[in-house]
């Protein structure tokens, strides 16, 4: 009895560490989120600024609300796996294995099964992009509407094409960009450098668009209520009757079905760019060569 009360325990303990995260944005955009009535879409607001040596740093809502998203995510993996077992027994079991083995196949369905150890990694993209997007229904500006948050994303990714395109030496990669005759070297180049650009304003875009519009359309809304309903007597002129129902479907499109879907497509990107750019077959044989290199050495 006593162990079930701890066991108890420690899952409210995660939950309340999980939604700590999401709490104190709230309240530190309230505090510094200045009052007014006119429509407000200039990005991320600039808490503070830290003075540094070279140029300063200015400390915003993208990076606090990027690790309200990681520190929550971190809590609820923490109550997910908290008390799993090899018997099994618990609901939340059923969905860490789900997650694990839906992500396994994903990864090696897509990559194949030499970077089956991609998967951790590919849930984190998902994760991560996801959350930051749903941050939008409880009032939080997205991560991912910030161009610095994908673009660091798209940064990692291109240095891990980059990593296994030099998996069978400098020479191999650079004879790539001959591919398939000499001439069309220049473009070759400039598609390497435009795959994480393109990944990173594709989402980008997808996910500041979507909230520009929501709000250009919940004001627009506002304004033709109070115009139609000005006439009404007492307070039912104030009350914005236009505005019931539609911005919650917008928000239902492009805040929850919109974010999973850039998530997911990130993460397909990320693993068809990577896994494309992994010559297997060159790779292998060069493996295949040294190794007989190695035994007539030996001999």
């Amino acid at each position: 009895m006593k162990n079930k009360k701890a066991f108890i325990l420690l899952d409210w303990l995660y939950l309340l560490l999980m939604a700590a995260g999401p709490v104190f944005a709230i309240v530190l955009k309230v505090l510094y989120t200045p009052i007014s009535s006119d429509i407000d879409i200039s990005g991320a607001l600039v808490f503070f600024t830290v003075k540094m040596p070279l140029w300063d740093l200015p400390v915003t809502e993208t990076q606090v609300n990027s690790l309200v998203v990681i520190w929550s995510l971190f809590w609820l993996c923490r109550y997910i796996t908290h008390g799993i077992s090899v018997r099994g027994g618990l609901k939340r079991q059923i969905v860490a294995e789900w997650i694990v083995e839906k992500t396994k196949a994903l990864t090696t369905g897509n990559m194949g099964e030499y970077f089956a150890g991609f998967a951790p990694f590919v849930a984190a993209i998902m994760g991560l992009s996801a959350f930051s997007s749903l941050l939008t229904l409880i009032g939080l500006y997205p991560p991912t509407s910030d161009i610095n948050t994908v673009g660091g994303w798209a940064i990692l990714v291109f240095i891990l094409i980059t990593y296994y395109k030099f998996k069978c030496g400098p020479v191999h990669y650079l004879k790539s960009f001959g591919d398939p005759v000499p001439f069309l070297a220049p473009l070759n180049i400039i598609s390497e450098v435009a795959t994480p650009v393109s990944m990173a304003f594709r989402h980008y875009g997808n996910v500041l668009s979507g909230s520009v519009i929501s709000v250009l359309v919940a004001t627009a809304l506002q304004g033709a209520s109070s115009i139609i309903f000005s006439n009404l007597p007492g307070i039912l002129h104030e009350i914005p009757f236009l505005q019931i129902g539609l911005p919650a479907v917008l928000s239902v499109y492009f805040d929850l079905f919109s974010g999973l879907l850039q998530a997911f497509i990130f993460a397909m990107l990320t693993m068809l760019y990577v896994s494309g750019a992994f010559p297997a077959e060159d790779y292998a044989a060069r493996k295949a060569a040294r190794k007989a290199k190695r035994a007539g050495n030996n001999k």
